[in-house]
């Protein structure tokens, strides 16, 4: 056995098949599209749509190997209308261009026509798509002609029954007496086939074996989900100081991006989006590497997104057709941009963000509330309601913030964050970053524990500075994590009680200023 003498060749396998060979597939009836409508759903977390999901070449790059739609972290309803023609009695129905993706036990099936007289007997889904992959396989111990180009230009055919083919290599067996078994490790540039083997086909299909009583052309009614179709919203916020440094003024847009590989394309199609958590049983999946883990109706444009209360949820319904083709991300303006909503600044100073829970008794490690952190988190906050200039449902989503540059008037980044499905007329807070010109400092200057008496007298100072050239109001946050049962006993500023287990002292720092809380508590157990 040996290797045709053969050159080396310039270019990737090419594989063709005689477009006659196609006839032998079967002819599907006769069909016309009357319009297809999408309803999408998004499972991802605010926010957590990575770009490999959406681009081809970056996933690659990184290395992320995984099925076309596997890890889309949502899924769609599709309805499609066309007219087809039926035999009356018993017949086979050839329904192409459906999605890949296909969850075949959602599929239904009517006849809008003759409702009554038309049933289903059977109905099954064929995907074993042809692929040079599968053709080869399919052949072998069949003919197969292979064509390899030279330099010059000269064509050599070496013909014969393909017995092997793996890894690109192929085991022929020719009719050379001399060399009847051949091993071919070079891809060609063609290989031919005489023909399309059976059980392969061009598209997915729907097939129905159905029962007609009334024969001829009939409107029909295709409802399916699929999986590989997700959306999310963006939100792009711009804002603006104001007189007072502890408020300031936004501008809110949003856009909603959808990502269809499903494997098919939708033209024209009614689109309508669905926001809140609707639950879905499905089966366990196989993790891959990437993690799988809107508005006022009056005034959104005639041909924009209009929003209404749907059940639990919130539907929004695009006011015009639009095109999602197969393996492609859009992006539509969810709602026209609210300008100049009011807005406050939040300073928050947690100097010790404890993350342990109660045990069988006390924590009477001293260790415990000695650990620092001197930065100052900074939030936007705002209300979600008409007076503001909202007052609509949010779907979750990312929240890009950018500031404005009075010295070249450009959009500087300064920060981000994710937001849950938010009604309207409740709070939005975004967390931006840490403040530079704000710092804090605490420390426990008491620790008296007394197992006997099942108590601890625990005591902290807390210092924040504020280097700016105005006063801000900074709220400190703090734990009481020892024990449930406990009593501030000192405190040199008022405070509010959050929850069970934690206090906030709302205080003004004037500019270049320093503030000094303390305050002492009790755990009692």
């Amino acid at each position: 056995m040996q290797t045709p003498r053969v050159p080396p060749l310039r270019v990737a396998v090419a594989i063709s098949v005689v477009v006659s060979v196609l006839l032998a597939v079967g002819r599907s009836a006769a069909q016309e599209s009357e319009g297809v409508a999408l309803t999408i759903y998004s499972t991802a977390r605010p926010g957590a749509i990575p770009a490999e999901l959406y681009q081809p070449a970056l996933r690659q790059a990184r290395g992320y190997g995984y099925r076309q739609g596997v890890e889309i972290p949502g899924y769609a309803v599709v309805k499609q209308q066309r007219k087809v023609q039926l035999e009356a009695g018993r017949g086979v129905l050839r329904f192409t261009d459906v999605a890949a993706m296909i969850e075949p036990t959602t599929v239904m099936f009517a006849s809008l026509t003759d409702a009554e007289g038309t049933s289903v007997l059977e109905q099954s889904f064929e995907f074993d798509l042809v692929s040079p992959e599968k053709l080869l396989e399919k052949f072998i111990d069949r003919p197969v002609a292979l064509e390899f180009v030279h330099p010059d230009g000269r064509v050599e055919t070496l013909r014969g029954t393909l017995l092997s083919h793996a890894g690109g290599q192929m085991i022929l067996r020719t009719d050379d007496p001399g060399e009847p078994i051949q091993i071919v490790r070079k891809a060609a540039d063609r290989i031919s086939l005489s023909e399309l083997p059976g059980g392969l086909i061009t598209r997915p299909t729907l097939v129905w074996s159905l029962d007609a009583a009334q024969g001829g052309e009939h409107l029909v009614r295709v409802t399916y989900q699929t999986s590989g179709t997700t959306w999310w919203a963006d939100y792009n916020l711009v804002y603006e100081d104001t007189d007072d440094a502890n408020r300031g003024k936004i501008d809110l847009g949003a856009w909603v991006s959808i990502l269809n590989q499903s494997g098919a394309s939708y033209k024209d199609a009614k689109l309508k989006l669905i926001a809140g958590d609707v639950q879905r049983a499905e089966p366990p999946r196989v993790r891959g590497r990437v993690d799988r883990e809107m508005m006022a109706k009056a005034a959104a444009p005639a041909e924009g997104f209009e929003e209404k209360a749907f059940f639990e949820y919130y539907l929004y319904t695009l006011g015009r057709p639009t095109t999602l083709p197969d393996n492609s991300t859009k992006q539509i303006e969810l709602f026209p941009a609210r300008r100049g909503v009011p807005c406050e600044k939040v300073y928050l100073y947690y100097g010790a963000p404890v993350r342990w829970g109660y045990g069988r008794s006390a924590n009477t490690s001293r260790e415990l509330g000695i650990p620092m952190n001197k930065k100052v988190d900074v939030y936007l906050r705002f209300r979600n309601d008409k007076e503001s200039g909202l007052g609509m449902p949010l779907p979750s989503g990312r929240i890009r913030v950018n500031k404005l540059d009075p010295e070249d008037d450009t959009l500087e980044f300064i920060g981000e964050n994710v937001i849950d499905h938010t009604p309207k007329d409740e709070k939005v807070l975004i967390k931006l970053g840490s403040a530079f010109d704000i710092v804090g400092e605490r420390r426990q200057t008491e620790f008296n524990p007394d197992t006997r008496r099942r108590r601890i007298d625990e005591s902290f100072e807390i210092r924040v500075r504020n280097h700016k050239d105005v006063p801000v109001r900074v709220i400190i946050k703090e734990t009481l994590f020892r024990w449930s049962g406990w009593e501030i006993r000192e405190a040199s500023h008022e405070y509010e009680k959050k929850d069970a287990r934690t206090i906030h002292f709302p205080v003004e720092v004037q500019a270049d200023g320093e503030v000094v809380v303390t305050y002492s508590v009790r755990y009692e157990w």
